[in-house]
């Protein structure tokens, strides 16, 4: 059972996700992160399962919308523009814009280390509050929502603007003429548990080729590879 102020704050946000739902504890259990609830007895329910769903009604989405509106397009770089307007990058900037973050249940520690802005937890969050709309309201307004919040994504992905996949790109480089293991490594971190920056080499076999930081070890990644691609000319 809701609380009143629980209640009002979600319908408030409901104008934010432009849906209004029948059932709202759907919506408060898309937000509820697992270490809210594991801090509470009893059988409390978290977004997992719900993240499971919209993963899939996410990918269906975008696999749709890029396959009708773009006949053009090879399936190569039909797979590579959906991976990149899927990717957590993309979905936790979605989130941030709606204001998801400020409605999370984190437990105390998550809330304490910076959980709120994570990555992570928004993108996990987001394709739940999907996955949510989808068992409230059906795929048409799933659809919408998805399309309305991912369509700037989508724009800068077709035309290879904002978003980039640097791992990819180097996979792809490296595996044209060599099939040595490429293999990233977090080599070191610092900062406060609420501000930690990660450090991150990338290596081919045995040959160091680019080391990046990031506020993640997912974007540490990103920017080792892309450090490797501009040293090789790519």
């Amino acid at each position: 059972m809701l609380s009143h102020d629980r209640e009002r704050q979600l319908k408030e946000f409901e104008n934010s996700l432009g849906y209004q739902f029948h059932n709202i504890q759907l919506l408060d259990i898309a937000l509820t992160h697992s270490s809210y609830a594991n801090e509470r007895h009893g059988n409390f329910r978290h977004n997992e399962r719900l993240e499971f769903l919209g993963d899939s009604v996410l990918g269906l989405v975008i696999s749709e919308y890029l396959y009708t509106n773009f006949p053009e397009l090879a399936e190569g770089s039909l797979a590579k523009i959906k991976s990149l307007v899927v990717s957590e990058f993309c979905l936790a900037k979605a989130a941030r814009r709606i204001g998801l973050g400020q409605l999370m249940l984190l437990g105390k520690g998550e809330e304490h280390t910076g959980g709120r802005d994570r990555d992570s937890i928004l993108a996990d969050a987001f394709e739940s509050v999907i996955a949510a709309i989808f068992l409230d309201g059906g795929l048409d307004q799933a659809r919408r929502f998805v399309l309305e919040n991912l369509s700037q994504s989508i724009y800068d992905a077709l035309n290879g603007r904002g978003i980039r996949d640097y791992k990819t790109d180097l996979q792809e480089v490296l595996q044209r003429d060599s099939d040595k293991a490429i293999e990233y490594r977090i080599v070191g971190d610092s900062g406060p548990a609420h501000q930690k920056v990660f450090i991150a080499q990338v290596y081919h076999g045995d040959k160091l080729l680019g080391e990046g930081v990031g506020r993640s070890k997912k974007e540490a990644e990103q920017h080792a590879a892309q450090k490797a691609l501009e040293d090789m000319g790519k």
